[in-house]
């Protein structure tokens, strides 16, 4: 998730893609995506297993900045926050 194109950047992993994205936007949670108004999908994965998705995840939370964003201007180069389609909303 982010906050903007080339904003802030969050890394998590849940069960329920869309309930998870729809607490970061209606700041549910107080914290780090509610500090820093991290509401856009920008990049996703699904996982087999729970293992496949957490050893993904501390992977890319591992990596440099410069990496996370190369990966999401491969795969998402407009920054369309993903989950818009989802949730009903129009951008």
């Amino acid at each position: 998730m982010a906050s903007q194109r080339n904003g802030t950047l969050y890394i998590g992993l849940t069960n329920d893609i869309e309930r998870r994205v729809a607490e970061h936007k209606n700041k549910i949670f107080q914290g780090f995506t509610s500090k820093y108004n991290v509401n856009m999908l920008v990049y996703f994965e699904e996982h087999e297993t729970y293992g496949e998705a957490i050893t993904s995840e501390r992977q890319m939370k591992k990596w440099k900045r410069i990496w996370k964003l190369n990966l999401i201007e491969k795969e998402n180069p407009s920054w369309k926050d993903l989950s818009l389609d989802w949730l009903g909303i129009s951008p």
